[in-house]
């Protein structure tokens, strides 16, 4: 079985796109792989959160994102009228939640969606709680757990390990077997030459930096 480790941020617009095509190319190919999402928080408490909505430069580049994201069957609000951007250490103490419960992978797919997608504030609990209750957790649990803070310390120390062991530089970043991958298109066939060809490109596209995206 291949190993995926993903390195994301809910609130990154290449991640989403990314995760779908790997996906869907898994289906196609139909490798057996366990993908693991990885927490780094482009802007941690207290750092002031941005706004990207109005930011036409960001805007810009964002379009290339558009045809991939058609392609996959994405509405995404390039950027998402949610101003400022949410902070997301909320939303990853509710994916541990999830992932205890054998629900990671659908917990983090809501996730994505509900920010691109129908432009919710994910770092309000309310919303989160919504998303949880979509995926069927017991959202009076999983309530319980993020007021209580039962996953902060975890949540940092992997955004933690992101920054400073792996030293990611910008999201997606992606790890096939440990081994990194540069993804410049974004669409679905670039992820099946990856997976079927084992090409490891040294060309990279836009990417989230963790000063913003670029």
């Amino acid at each position: 079985m291949l190993d995926i480790l993903f390195v994301t941020d809910f609130v990154c617009p290449y991640c989403l796109v990314a995760k779908v095509a790997l996906e869907e190319a898994l289906k196609e190919t139909g490798i057996e792989a366990e993908i693991r999402v990885q927490a780094l928080e482009l802007t941690q408490e207290p750092k002031e959160r941005v706004d990207t909505f109005h930011d036409e430069e960001r805007k810009k580049r964002y379009q290339v994102l558009v045809a991939p994201a058609n392609s996959l069957g994405l509405d995404m609000k390039l950027p998402p009228a949610v101003c400022p951007r949410p902070y997301t250490r909320l939303a990853f103490e509710g994916l541990f939640f999830a992932r205890e419960q054998g629900l990671e992978a659908p917990y983090a797919d809501l996730v994505y969606r509900a920010y691109f997608e129908k432009e919710l504030d994910i770092g309000e609990i309310t919303v989160l709680c919504g998303i949880a209750e979509q995926v069927g957790l017991d959202v009076t649990a999983f309530r319980q757990a993020l007021e209580a803070g039962t996953y902060t310390a975890q949540v940092k120390a992997e955004t933690d390990n992101s920054r400073n062991e792996l030293k990611v530089a910008g999201i997606p970043t992606i790890y096939l077997n440990g081994e990194k991958i540069s993804v410049e298109e974004y669409t679905k066939d670039e992820m099946i030459r990856i997976l079927q060809e084992g090409q490891i490109s040294s060309a990279k596209g836009m990417c989230c930096g963790l000063d913003g995206c670029g």
